[in-house]
């Protein structure tokens, strides 16, 4: 509990990440606004409004962790029943003139992601923040300036009772400013008059469209709802995420040059013919389907990374404000609701001493950060490209394996680590460099050693054992090797 009961924070930004944030300094008795550009989203003439503007979620542990560390017991729950489970991808692939579906599960032990909507953990967030007598909400306030030294910020208010050109503009004295307002962050820009920030942005040549998937003539998914599926096409891709209401909210990642080729031939027909076997007719009409490519806005895709995060005691940013990452990890609003509990973690560790925690919190947080950033970047060759090839499939196959036979090596996917668990994301790089280094070198003097004996992989039912006898060599060295692993 920090020493002042009626200390006043304030949190820029209303989404998951800025809500989070505010019922972390709630239950620990701050006094808590917060101020939000747009509308109530809970307004029903809002809702429409997020509909092709925010890619599916998919919350995993980190997220939710974040969640139950509030220490409101009925947060979680709430959370997840609102969730659908993905246990894996379901890679959609023509072969030899064939459509067909290759599941490929996300954990060697059965672990699942949660499917959700953006717009519902929002609501979620809201309602709980409601219902928190040291909670208000300023809807339709725009900051427009922020002084971290006299801790002094200023909103301009848009209400239907002001001014429709310059609203009406309000002074507000705060203790504490948490800065969740994403990827243009007003907070950030202001941020950056008081603090040297090295800032570093970047708009990746891909660009993104929301498309819709009814549920099928019964009502029911038109897909098997528990796998994010995907479409991989290289320079193109399509995922499809499930909802509740047994629809799925669909998206088409391609380059702007690929984005500005359809437009001009107008032949979104054929090109998802040719690239997405099995969505059209039968996931989304034709009709449909133009319609929406046409009417839904063909969005950039952001990275952002700067640092450090914060000024004195006064002020810190969190979420996309801070990091901004591309979705391909499915790890941004993860990202974000964990800068939540590390923070507040910090912060009650030095109770008397919040200009130290968030010296250190920027510290901590910071490489963190940035190797999610670049493996969100990676990860968009994994999902388009790589889950196609063998290679990727034996690898895949051998560390899921590793973490079966010998869990106390401690052996497994960096997308397991990433994805299943709370480790610093700086340490599961570091992890997964270590374990690559020893897998390619005993794959390759494994292979090298079958062939040079004169085995041959056609022969009957050889590629199981070269796949056994890889397991076996990566056993026996990953037993040995367990020290220079983890060091």
């Amino acid at each position: 509990m920090y020493p002042s009961m009626a200390e006043k924070t304030i949190i820029i930004g209303a989404g998951p990440v800025g809500s989070l944030a505010a019922l972390y300094a709630a239950v620990r008795g701050h006094h808590v606004d917060v101020y939000e550009l747009r509308p109530d989203l809970r307004d029903p003439e809002t809702i429409p409004l997020n509909f092709a503007k925010s890619i599916n979620l998919a919350l995993s542990e980190r997220g939710i962790n974040s969640l139950a560390q509030t220490g409101l017991p009925n947060l979680v729950d709430a959370v997840l029943n609102e969730t659908i489970p993905m246990h894996g991808r379901m890679i959609h692939l023509s072969k030899n003139g064939e459509y067909t579906r290759e599941p490929q599960l996300y954990d060697a032990r059965g672990k699942s992601l949660s499917a959700m909507d953006r717009t519902g953990l929002n609501k979620t967030l809201l309602d709980h923040l409601e219902s928190m007598p040291n909670v208000n909400f300023f809807f339709h306030h725009k900051l427009i300036g922020v002084d971290f030294k006299k801790r002094l910020a200023w909103f301009e208010r848009h209400h239907h009772t002001d001014d429709p050109v310059r609203g009406f503009e309000i002074e507000v004295k705060f203790d504490f400013m948490i800065g969740a307002d994403g990827a243009h962050s007003a907070v950030r820009y202001h941020l950056m008059k008081f603090t040297p920030m090295s800032y570093q942005q970047e708009y990746i040549d891909k660009l993104w469209c929301q498309f819709h998937i009814p549920p099928g003539p019964d009502g029911e998914f038109r897909l098997p709802p528990n796998y994010l599926h995907i479409w991989p096409q290289d320079e193109s891709m399509f995922i499809a995420l499930p909802n509740q209401d047994k629809s799925f909210t669909a998206t088409l990642f391609l380059t702007r040059s690929g984005f500005e080729q359809l437009d001009a031939s107008g032949q979104v027909i054929d090109y998802f013919s040719n690239k997405f076997p099995g969505v059209i007719p039968s996931l989304i009409t034709h009709d449909e389907l133009r319609k929406q490519y046409t009417t839904n806005q063909h969005l950039p895709l952001i990275s952002i990374k700067c640092t450090p995060y914060h000024f004195g005691s006064s002020g810190v940013i969190l979420g996309d404000a801070a990091h901004a990452m591309v979705p391909f990890y499915g790890q941004g609003m993860n990202a974000g609701l964990e800068d939540v509990r590390v923070l507040f973690d910090i912060m009650d560790k030095y109770p008397n001493d919040r200009a130290k925690a968030l010296k250190e919190y920027s510290e901590q947080r910071t490489p963190d950060a940035q190797t999610i950033n670049d493996l969100a970047l990676r990860n968009y060759r994994e999902m388009a490209t790589d889950v196609k090839k063998p290679l990727y499939l034996l690898r895949k196959w051998l560390e899921e394996k590793l973490d079966l036979y010998l869990p106390n090596v401690g052996w497994a996917t960096q997308y397991s680590r990433v994805t299943f668990s709370n480790m610093r994301y700086s340490e599961v790089q570091y992890r997964a460099h270590r374990q690559a280094s020893i897998l390619n070198g005993v794959v390759g003097l494994t292979l090298a050693t079958l062939v040079g004996s004169g085995f041959w992989i056609a022969r009957a039912g050889g590629l199981q054992k070269v796949k056994m006898g890889i397991l076996r060599s990566v056993c026996l060295f990953a037993q040995g090797a367990h020290k220079l692993i983890y060091g």
